[in-house]
């Protein structure tokens, strides 16, 4: 999946508004499947996917009916957004998930590493 903007996560609150709130959770889990197929698909390929896009979590969500996007306070638009948020969240600690970005050795971008580091004290 492409890296995940705010406009990306609305997109796909607003197709959780579209189903009953006993679905929401299993599609907002859908929907991230289908982006990080479509970018798999695209990676492959140098094409869109026919159905889901881009590979961006937007694109997998306008693919789907939606709701028009209410205002923020709407406690039911709110509920959605926190179901997105969460399978978000949930995928990043899957064992299975893929990195979205791979660091090369000697690479100061591991966290671990960084944080053990002497100058991370300083």
């Amino acid at each position: 999946m492409r890296p995940v903007l705010i406009g990306d996560v609305t997109a796909a609150a607003c197709a959780l508004l579209a189903v009953p709130p006993a679905r929401r959770t299993a599609l907002a889990r859908r929907l991230i499947a289908e982006a990080e197929a479509a970018r798999r698909y695209q990676d492959g390929t140098g094409r869109a996917h026919p159905d889901w896009g881009n590979g961006t979590l937007m694109s997998a969500a306008l693919a789907h009916p939606r709701r028009p996007e209410p205002r923020a306070g709407e406690p039911d638009f709110l509920e959605c957004l926190m179901l997105v948020l969460a399978a978000l969240r949930d995928r990043r600690h899957r064992p299975d998930a893929q990195p979205t970005q791979r660091c090369s050795d000697g690479s100061s971008a591991s966290r671990a590493s960084a944080m053990s580091s002497p100058q991370s004290s300083q």
